[in-house]
């Protein structure tokens, strides 16, 4: 028996409108309404989950979100962090100096606000600020202050030049790093402890639930490690060859309710 099911957002919970279908949206209510748990476990920082937790009405005692691609847990109903994961400034000054040499453009968030180094500010940092409704501000490395925390950074540039610059980063990057490729624009470094799979691992022993009791729904890399994770793992018609081949279901596209077709069969 299904007790909680954690859904990646983009490309997942939201069509390519980025908009929740009717069909998913009533299908994780009645889930809620069987004491199923729902978590929205994104790459998306906090504030870009708001309007979704509001419309799902995933707010409610007991409810809990999962953002940063797995750096941060939070309970959506007292506001209280369960888990944040960071990087150190120094962390930020080692990064910055890759991104520079590597040719790329690079930002970086604490837990609410998304800031850059470049003057020259790289498309997909506005991009990203757009999607996710985050405070764009610029700030030399320099004046950021000594505590800083940081919930991830992002080197991003357009896929071709993105490869190119990749090459370029030490080889040992990831042993220090937990690196994931969240869209072909985007590379994403996180603490070496943050994944998907260690939040909704983390967080399902917190709420008393057995993995084999565990859906997680998704359709990119960065859905990886919590798809290895889940009791029951799918993968959208959409997802990558290799989410694909390692789920226990493929279900519809995000534009034809995949999740909504999970949830009826595994859940409801």
């Amino acid at each position: 028996m299904i007790k909680l099911v954690a859904i990646d957002i983009d490309g997942t919970l939201l069509n390519d409108h980025h908009e929740v279908t009717s069909e998913v949206k009533d299908a994780i209510r009645k889930a809620k309404a069987k004491g199923v748990k729902i978590v929205l476990c994104t790459g998306r920082p906090l504030v870009g989950v708001q309007q979704y937790l509001t419309e799902l009405e995933l707010r409610e005692e007991g409810d809990y979100v999962i953002s940063f691609n797995g750096a941060m847990v939070q309970d959506t109903f007292t506001k209280k962090v369960v888990s944040h994961l960071t990087l150190e400034k120094e962390d930020l000054i080692y990064l910055s100096k890759l991104s520079e040499d590597a040719g790329l453009h690079m930002h970086f968030f604490d837990d609410k606000t998304l800031y850059t180094a470049n003057r020259n500010i790289g498309k997909y940092t506005v991009v990203e600020a757009y999607l996710t409704g985050s405070q764009l501000v610029f700030s030399e490395i320099e004046k950021m202050p000594a505590d800083f925390k940081m919930s991830k950074a992002m080197m991003i540039d357009e896929p071709e030049i993105l490869e190119a610059g990749i090459k370029k980063l030490p080889s040992d990057l990831g042993d220090r790093y937990h690196l994931v490729r969240s869209a072909p624009f985007y590379l994403e470094i996180l603490n070496p402890e943050a994944s998907k799979g260690n939040a909704v691992k983390q967080l399902s022993e917190l709420l008393g639930i057995k993995q084999e009791e565990v859906m997680c729904i998704g359709d990119h890399e960065n859905d990886t490690t919590m798809l290895e994770f889940a009791g029951t793992a799918v993968a959208m018609g959409n997802a990558i060859p290799r989410l694909k081949e390692m789920a226990d279901f493929i279900t519809e596209t995000n534009n034809n309710s995949g999740v909504a077709v999970a949830i009826e069969k595994f859940v409801l």
